[in-house]
């Protein structure tokens, strides 16, 4: 490829990058994820995602499979992407359609209830999925799902979870899921629950947590013995999520949270 065909800027196909990167409303309009980085548009690709195209700097590899890929210019994803050292490839991946009947079927469901942070997002997505749950379930003035941020804190694992945007925790109620919110400082210690049975566990804003009205079936908690007032609203989730699939194998004992890898 010639250094003159290599697409600036001004190109309308970059423009576009640009503003699904940059416009919730344009990712939610056109259905789409912008990801950034080869391993995880090569996961998208795995997981029998539509890759529309993949945008590719000077030095870099296209990622097989993934597209129509567009060269571009040095220094052109720098201005694109949502962060000062973008890996060399971004794609714009097609959202899959989640079946409406999706929550009506579910066991487990992990509830992000008012979540602001991308990385506790895509964080909690990724525990949900390493843990068997059969969907995330987004309440409004949550971060978006969409996020480039949140997509690169999950790991991937937004493209292997189904993501229901909900209007309140009423609808999982209807759906014939238990409602189960987390506390600080208030309700049944997790390891205590049942938590075999149909269930949504909802994880609130990082600092106000789930307000005190919730329309929850059963509070639960994290004991903890240090001087924090809570723990992390990922960690919490993430500890919740693993004494699921820890009581629905049937282990005995405590749970063990190891290394990530």
């Amino acid at each position: 490829m010639s250094l003159s065909s290599a697409l600036t800027i001004s190109n309308q196909h970059v423009q576009r990058l640009r503003r699904l990167v940059g416009r919730r409303s344009s990712r939610h309009d056109e259905g789409v994820y912008v990801v950034d980085g080869p391993t995880l548009v090569a996961e998208a690709v795995s997981a029998g995602l539509e890759v529309e195209c993949q945008f590719v700097s000077p030095g870099s590899d296209p990622v097989p499979g993934a597209g129509i890929v567009h060269h571009v210019a040095d220094g052109v994803l720098e201005k694109v992407a949502d962060t000062e050292s973008p890996r060399g490839v971004m794609a714009i991946v097609r959202r899959p359609v989640v079946d409406v009947d999706v929550l009506t079927r579910a066991s487990f469901v992990v509830v992000a209830h008012g979540l602001s942070d991308p990385g506790n997002l895509g964080t909690l997505m990724r525990s949900a999925e390493a843990a068997g749950a059969d969907a995330i379930a987004i309440t409004p003035g949550s971060v978006d799902a969409t996020s480039p941020k949140v997509v690169r804190s999950s790991a991937g694992a937004v493209f292997h979870l189904p993501v229901v945007e909900i209007e309140s925790l009423e609808d999982l109620r209807h759906a014939g899921l238990t409602v189960i919110g987390t506390s600080s400082h208030h309700g049944v210690e997790f390891a205590r629950l049942d938590l075999t049975k149909r269930i949504a566990i909802t994880i609130g804003h990082e600092a106000h947590g789930l307000p005190e009205d919730a329309s929850v079936d059963q509070w639960t908690t994290i004991p903890h013995a240090g001087r924090a007032e809570s723990l992390n609203a990922a960690m919490a989730g993430t500890i919740l999520c693993f004494e699921v699939a820890r009581q629905r194998r049937g282990d005995s004992g405590t749970v063990i949270v190891g290394h990530a890898h």
